[in-house]
């Protein structure tokens, strides 16, 4: 049998574009064009529209603002218990949505595999959940007593009938001896699960972030890795690489952190923030309030790793740029190894991305050094700034969407025959 010949790629177009929006009506048509871009040759009108309301009726990747809250920031801070306050459908975006590791004595130090909800029915919405939630509260220090605190992740209906959750945090928390945060991250706020990445880190600002100090003074390579939720354990390969390089990684938001991470952030050196777009806020703030300079990094393939290495290490003397060195100089001929076995087979495949927070920009390099194009790449929830850092890095006839329909991502696939889909 034949060999099947793989189907040939097509660069982008505008025209391309238009064809797929031309099934819409005019009025959708025109909205969604805004938000869709080729990036051409010298093109000065590059931009995409973004961080807009989803409209009814198209097929969206999107979460909600409990999502960002609940299921990205707070969640998998493992030694609190954070309560989904509402109907039990939410739990949706709990730790069975996404991989967030954790160490620790299951039930003892870390909760993260848990849901925890007030389980919301009609009686608590005709009249109030409050008096459930303070139960709620003494019922989750008396059957897990070593936990360190609690979080009230309020949903839809809580913000819907005005339900008081600051003030029955700040009842139960005197009560329970124990740090209580109140998190207004009704799904219906906002546009996407951005806005709950902006509320869970108010939240942190104004109930935990200072509220406590280490004994011990901050030594001068002590720093931060923000906004890294050690999904299937990659906070752990960054701070491997951080330590080796001879920084002391004190505190790491959230993945597999504790809430004395939160507390104590403000006593480091540097923040290192990784998902800019769910973590700049606290990182902005630190700056202002604690004069902690901030900067993003990138950790994902050997070029981004190498400058990102090189670029931290500029931020102190020269022990640790030497040690950054030593370490580029340990892995080189791993990462060397990798290229040489895959990058011959990849050489000049064509990659469509649409992912959520950083790797639609970040995994560009990692493809690139294998020899892979991206010819395509978009968000779900991002601002302005987050396409501001991507179209520098994107090819000529590449495509950039944002908040791209279920029919769009098909149509632009089956037009550009990529060889292959980066999504999750």
């Amino acid at each position: 049998m034949a060999e099947q010949e793989t189907p040939k790629y097509t660069p982008a177009t505008p025209e391309m574009v238009d064809e797929v929006l031309s099934a819409y009506p005019d009025r959708a048509k025109k909205m969604r064009a805004k938000h869709i871009t080729v990036k051409t040759e010298g093109c000065a009108s590059c931009s995409v529209k973004s961080n807009s309301k989803t409209v009814p009726g198209l097929m969206t990747a999107r979460g909600c603002a409990y999502a960002g809250a609940k299921g990205v920031v707070f969640g998998p801070v493992k030694d609190m218990i954070h309560i989904s306050h509402g109907p039990v459908g939410c739990g949706y975006y709990s730790w069975g949505n996404r991989r967030n590791l954790a160490e620790g004595e299951l039930g003892v130090n870390n909760f993260v595999p848990f849901q925890f909800t007030s389980d919301f029915s009609e009686n608590d919405i005709v009249y109030g959940g409050d008096k459930k939630l303070e139960q709620i509260c003494r019922e989750v220090k008396e059957l897990f007593p070593t936990v360190k605190g609690i979080s009230v992740m309020s949903e839809c209906p809580v913000g819907l009938i005005g339900d008081d959750i600051e003030s029955v945090s700040k009842k139960m928390s005197k009560e329970l001896d124990l740090p209580i945060v109140p998190v207004r991250c009704e799904g219906f706020r906002g546009i996407s699960q951005s806005l709950g990445h902006h509320i869970a880190n108010d939240a942190v600002r104004d109930h935990l972030l200072g509220k406590k100090e280490r004994e011990e003074e901050v030594g001068p390579y002590d720093v931060s890795l923000i906004g890294d939720y050690n999904i299937g354990g990659d906070a752990w390969a960054s701070i491997k690489i951080l330590e080796e390089m001879g920084l002391r990684v004190r505190n790491v938001w959230t993945g597999d952190s504790t809430i004395e991470m939160l507390q104590t952030a403000h006593q480091v050196k540097l923040n290192l923030i990784h998902c800019y777009r769910s973590m700049n806020y606290i990182c902005k703030h630190m700056e202002e309030t604690y004069g902690i300079p901030h900067m993003e990094f990138n950790f994902f393939g050997p070029t981004k790793i190498k400058q990102s290495i090189r670029a931290i290490a500029a931020r102190f003397d020269e022990t640790i740029q030497e040690k950054a060195e030593a370490v580029i100089a340990k892995y080189e001929p791993m990462m060397q190894a990798v290229i040489d076995k895959y990058r011959p087979r990849l050489e000049g495949k064509k990659v469509m991305l649409y992912v959520g927070g950083l790797r639609p920009r970040h995994v560009i390099g990692a493809y690139e050094d294998l020899g892979m194009e991206v010819v395509g790449t978009g968000y779900e929830f991002a601002h302005k700034d987050d396409y501001d850092r991507t179209m520098p890095m994107m090819g000529d006839n590449t495509v950039i969407y944002d908040d791209v329909t279920a029919y769009e991502l098909e149509e632009f696939v089956n037009r550009m025959k990529p060889d292959l889909i980066g999504s999750g």
